[in-house]
C-alpha cells in the first residue's frame, strides 16, 4: 500500500471502483510542449489501491514531447499505440539508451531515471505507460529546478549548470506560477 490511501470496507465495494473509462479520450496537446498526460494512478482510479500498478495515457501532438522527468518509485513500461516516438532515458552512468519505438512497440526505463517521450512522426502520437506503483510520483526536471517554490538560488544554478544569472533568470520567467 502507499501511505494515505487506507483500504475501503469490503461492504462499500462496488463494481465501478474496479472501472476507470478516462484514457477512452485524450488530454489536450494544445500548450507550450504539445503533450497530454492522464492519469491512471491510484488517486484517479481507487481500484488500484494495494495493486502495485498504475497506467497512464500520453498523448503528444507532431513534435510534441513529455518533457525530462523522473518517477521516484516507480519502472515504467512505454507502451506506443499510434505514431512513433523517441523515448530515451540517461542511467546513472551518464549513459544515454533511446529508440524510436513505433505503434504495437514497447520500451522500458529504469525506476529514477531522467527520461521523455518526444513525437518523431507526422502525426499525433499515443502511448500508455504502465508503472510498478500505484502512485509512481513524477519530478518534472525544468519545472523543479527553474519554477522550486521557494525558488533555488540563482548561484547555485548557475554554477550547477555553467551559465550565468541571466540565462537562470530567464530560464526562471519560463516555469514562474501565476
Amino acid at each position: 500500500t502507499y501511505p494515505g490511501f487506507p483500504c475501503k470496507p469490503s461492504s462499500l465495494v462496488v463494481s465501478d471502483d474496479f472501472f476507470f473509462a478516462a484514457h477512452a479520450s485524450g488530454a489536450s496537446t494544445d500548450n507550450p510542449n504539445g503533450a497530454g498526460v492522464t492519469p491512471g494512478n491510484v488517486e484517479a482510479f481507487p481500484g488500484l489501491n494495494t495493486l502495485g500498478l498504475s497506467i497512464n495515457r500520453v498523448d503528444l501532438a507532431p513534435g510534441g514531447v513529455n518533457p525530462l522527468h523522473t518517477h521516484p518509485r516507480s519502472a515504467e513500461l512505454v507502451h506506443v499505440e499510434a505514431g512513433e516516438m523517441l523515448v530515451g532515458f540517461v542511467s546513472t552512468e551518464g549513459r544515454f539508451y533511446s529508440k524510436v519505438v513505433r505503434a504495437g512497440e514497447s520500451f522500458v526505463i529504469p525506476r529514477g531515471m531522467m527520461h521523455f517521450q518526444y513525437n518523431v512522426g507526422a502525426g499525433a502520437a499515443r502511448a500508455m505507460t504502465v508503472f510498478n506503483s500505484q502512485l509512481p510520483g513524477v519530478v518534472l526536471a525544468a519545472q523543479s529546478l527553474f519554477g522550486a517554490e521557494p525558488e533555488i538560488p540563482d548561484a547555485v544554478l548557475a554554477k550547477s549548470f555553467q551559465v550565468d544569472a541571466d540565462t537562470i533568470k530567464l530560464l526562471k520567467s519560463k516555469f514562474r506560477k501565476g
